[in-house]
């Protein structure tokens, strides 16, 4: 057949499919078709009587596909080959193309093309995969840019074609089904994802950023969209047993460290609810003292994980600055760090300080490392520049207590650093705490570099400390 210049030859050969015995010879004028439509001008000139031929193309190919499947056959080749090469013409007409989108909407190829999604999902044969794969591209390229196409995908595929979609022992095959996940989502659509029928989908999409790591798409949908939508966090972190919830929060913080200081997509609501989590929720870290197998205690591990995204979400930047506003967030914080410190000096356990930084052992794998100081970290974060917070410190007795792990812990590297910033930060412009540092006594041995660091130094005077500024030329 001749290269399709006009719609009188394509229309010919979509006639033979439509009343023949399929063949190659068929394949190979819907493939120059297929070719055609990477052209723009020729995209663009596609008569709607054309397209209206090519469905009834789709729909005979769907009908004997049906009829194969109910008679229990194997659909011969030559049938799957035309309808992936039949999704292929149907996804090149709407590259880039609205009124091709919106023709090919108007005519039911949507409709008919997840129909053919699923019988080829009900048929056993590997050689379903191909066709399956180019029906799926269809669907994103009849959406992308078109509200009312993505509608319509939307409303005909989720949530169970979906959820079977991410589930196809194929990789290929999930990956286009989360790009059409991703081209239909909005902030509504999300919100419907939260909803008790539609939220095994959303697990599903989490599931496969812990398992596929090349899966593009399916970061992109948490990223752009799970983490801005506090509903849906909420209703899959409910349902997620611990070690999930530890892979979406560290997916959480790769997305914050990453984004640096700026937007990180991440909604403030979302952060209200992982606070609120990591204050109900700390005391189970207090576990891992007590049981010499509770290194691996999973929500023990999500408190961990949780402290570490707090930590990140207040370093600085200020879409997450009204975390500074929850008291409750930083008294659950600084009564944490004082039973860790206590359980620590009690008797020897995960929280107790170290001195050994040439130990071979399992250990610097251990969770745990670097706990207390997160903790610090945290109290000095919630502080900078906050006289409420520095205030509520001094009241809770934070500032001795933060003065005491101002010594090196080989199980809390930079520690002491951690400490110096929390100092500085409850010392700036607050007389108060100032003065309550000077009077304290010392009880044990104490590295006053730290402070010396902060621009003031300490002099022991009849058993109490006196802070002095530090002279610039000393």
């Amino acid at each position: 057949m001749a290269a399709p210049g006009n719609n009188v030859d394509v229309e010919v050969t979509f006639n033979q499919i439509i009343t023949e015995k399929l063949c190659h010879e068929h394949l190979q004028g819907l493939k120059t078709f297929t070719t055609a439509l990477r052209n723009d001008q020729f995209r663009e000139s596609v008569a709607e009587e054309t397209f209206s031929a090519l469905s009834r193309v789709l729909s005979r190919l769907q009908e004997d596909l049906q009829t194969s499947i109910a008679e229990g056959r194997k659909p011969q080749p030559v049938l799957l080959q035309l309808t992936a090469e039949c999704f292929r013409c149907q996804r090149n007409a709407c590259v880039q193309n609205t009124r091709n989108q919106d023709v090919i909407r108007r005519l039911g190829f949507i409709n008919i093309s997840l129909k053919l999604v699923k019988q080829l999902l009900s048929a056993s044969m590997d050689s379903r995969y191909e066709p399956l794969r180019c029906g799926i591209q269809f669907l994103g390229n009849v959406a992308a840019g078109n509200q009312m196409s993505k509608d319509d995908v939307w409303q005909l595929v989720r949530p169970n074609l979906f959820l079977q979609l991410l589930n196809v022992d194929d990789v290929k095959t999930v990956d286009y089904a989360s790009m059409v996940l991703h081209t239909c989502l909005d902030e509504a659509k999300v919100e419907e994802l939260s909803q008790s029928q539609n939220i095994q989908v959303a697990l599903r999409v989490m599931e496969l950023c812990k398992t596929h790591h090349d899966l593009d798409w399916t970061f992109l949908i948490a990223i752009q969209h799970f983490f801005k939508s506090p509903a849906l966090m909420e209703r899959m972190y409910c349902e997620m047993c611990h070690k999930d919830r530890v892979s979406l929060l560290e997916l959480v913080l790769a997305q914050i460290e990453m984004s640096g200081s700026d937007e990180c997509g991440v909604s403030p609501g979302v952060a209200r609810f992982l606070a609120d989590c990591f204050q109900n929720s700390c005391g189970a870290v207090l576990k891992l003292s007590t049981d010499a197998c509770a290194s691996d205690d999973e929500e023990a591990l999500t408190v961990i994980t949780l402290l570490n995204v707090l930590c990140e979400m207040t370093s600085g930047s200020r879409q997450f600055l009204f975390l500074q506003d929850r008291p409750e967030l930083l008294a659950a914080t600084v009564e944490l760090l004082e039973q860790v410190h206590a359980v620590g000096k009690v008797r020897k356990n995960v929280f107790s300080s170290e001195q050994n930084f040439s130990s071979t052992g399992d250990s610097s794998d251990s969770p745990v490392i670097g706990f207390k100081a997160r903790l610090i970290r945290l109290i000095g974060n919630l502080c900078h520049k906050n006289p409420n917070n520095q205030n509520k410190v001094r009241e809770l007795d934070g500032l001795p207590l933060i003065l005491d792990n101002c010594n090196i812990d080989s199980n809390n590297p930079f520690i002491c650093q951690w400490a110096v910033f929390a100092i500085r930060n409850l010392l700036e412009e607050n007389a108060q705490n100032q003065e309550l540092v000077a009077s304290l006594k010392r009880e044990g041995p104490v590295d006053y570099s730290a402070l010396r660091e902060l621009g003031f130094q300490v002099e022991e005077r009849d058993g109490s400390l006196l802070l002095k500024p530090v002279r610039k030329d000393s």
